[in-house]
């Protein structure tokens, strides 16, 4: 349910994050329509989207039902509260991205924060605290028992529920500010800007999520389940740099949008690059350098797969570098070359798997992830050149993300993830960083 919600998120946010963005840098002068139109296209979409489920809420929980030893009205509960969970969702979205546009970090990091933690929390007391209470006949025991269900699964639903209606209910202060005014043709032209992002954004999740699905379709069953396992449980040492190319990408996407009519810009995002990758090839190093200490952080059943890991973290580099590359394409109002890169990605992703997967299991999906995020990286760079220039320092890049692979595979493979030999190849490829980079550090601390 979790990952049809992944997909069905991008549907009904419609690629509006983005093109809010963009608006907000055409039509600087009437900021509140660009607000109000974007949320309004994604509360259309939300209501047809509920008058679409809603009537075959039945139909839907049938479809979805996997365990028929729990009943039908479990799982019509089930869809209930995800369609609330993908509604308030949503039109957190448009308000979430304002506060960026405003670069307000503090309030979207704290609201983002309580949502996890009002997640977490009540998912502890529905497994740890609710269950004592009741086992100890404590106060207010005899009113739970009422209606507590010992182990319902449910509860783990009904806790997001509640998570992301507490977290639209704090966004009041800027959904307030709503108005219902709409300007057709505005509508029109962020409709169509915007939906060639969508398409990209499923063709992205498609990237990040079908290697899974297909290795547990196409190994035979006396494997697939524990070399998926091993696949998505080294998979997670990979998310530490997943998550610095998303927590950037948050910051970076409305400066970006933001800085386009100054004269320097194309300068500037070059800038931003080099040490974007820097950062990443420092992180990349520094994460396979102690890989030996991250391994800890999953089972030791799966430790003979790590050896995905350093294909996987080549794999969010060249992503990171493609997301910042992809601001040409935006700026320039030609999304449509987002589809396409992302759906060669995508074909990419599905073609090779499918040959792949039955003869090399999960180091083909790492070897495809690595490709198909490579090649969404080139084609970006190359027809955003043609299309758009930015003078990117091309040879300083590659000299970085090519060095830093080369030391990631002296540390994994030569020297066979010795943390000492490890972190030593770290602090010369820090060494030499900072001696290449010296000049531009001093003048950036220096301002």
């Amino acid at each position: 349910m979790f990952a049809w919600a992944s997909m069905l998120n991008s549907l009904l946010a419609f690629g509006m994050e983005t093109t809010f963005f963009r608006y907000l840098n055409k039509r600087s002068d009437s900021k509140n329509l660009v607000f109000n139109n974007s949320f309004g296209v994604i509360f259309m979409i939300t209501v047809l989207f509920l008058t679409c489920t809603v009537p075959f809420i039945p139909q839907i929980s049938q479809w979805i039902r996997v365990d028929q030893s729990t009943s039908s009205g479990d799982y019509e509960r089930y869809v209930k509260y995800f369609l609330i969970i993908l509604v308030t969702d949503a039109w957190c979205v448009i308000p979430f991205a304002k506060l960026r546009a405003e670069g307000r970090p503090g309030r979207f990091g704290i609201l983002k924060l309580t949502n996890i933690l009002v997640f977490i929390g009540l998912n502890l007391a529905f497994i740890y605290v609710i269950p004592y209470l009741v086992r100890n006949q404590l106060p207010g025991s005899h009113w739970i028992q009422t209606w507590f269900r010992q182990g319902w699964l449910g509860y783990v639903f009904l806790s997001n529920v509640i998570a992301s209606c507490i977290t639209l209910l704090m966004l009041a202060p800027e959904i307030l500010k709503l108005r219902p005014r709409f300007d057709p043709a505005m509508v029109k032209e962020m409709l169509l800007y915007s939906w060639p992002v969508l398409i990209a954004n499923f063709s992205f999740i498609i990237n990040e999520n079908l290697d899974k699905i297909l290795i547990g379709k196409l190994l035979p069953p006396s494997i697939s389940s524990s070399e998926l396992g091993i696949y998505s449980g080294c998979a997670k040492i990979a998310i530490f740099l997943n998550l610095f190319v998303q927590a950037f990408r948050l910051g970076a996407e409305p400066f970006f949008f933001n800085y386009a009519k100054n004269a320097n810009a194309g300068n500037t995002y070059a800038k931003i690059m080099n040490y974007f990758v820097i950062i990443m090839s420092v992180i990349y190093v520094g994460l396979v350098a102690n890989i030996e200490i991250l391994k800890h952080f999953i089972s030791d059943d799966y430790w003979s797969g790590l050896g995905v890991v350093p294909l996987l973290l080549f794999g969010y580099v060249s992503l990171g570098v493609y997301m910042n590359l992809s601001i040409w394409y935006k700026l320039s109002d030609q999304t449509r070359y987002g589809l396409y890169i992302s759906a060669t990605g995508a074909i990419i992703t599905v073609v090779l798997n499918v040959i792949l997967i039955p003869h090399y299991s999960y180091m083909a999906a790492a070897w495809v992830s690595l490709i198909a995020y490579s090649s969404m990286m080139v084609l970006s760079y190359l027809w955003g050149q043609k299309n758009y220039p930015i003078p990117y320092n091309l040879k300083k890049n590659l000299v970085y993300i090519l060095a830093s692979a080369l030391t990631v595979y002296l540390s994994f493979s030569v020297f066979k993830r010795n943390i000492f030999a490890g972190n030593a190849l770290l602090i010369v490829f820090i060494s030499v960083t900072l001696y290449f980079e010296k000049k531009e550090i001093t003048a950036i601390l220096k301002k």
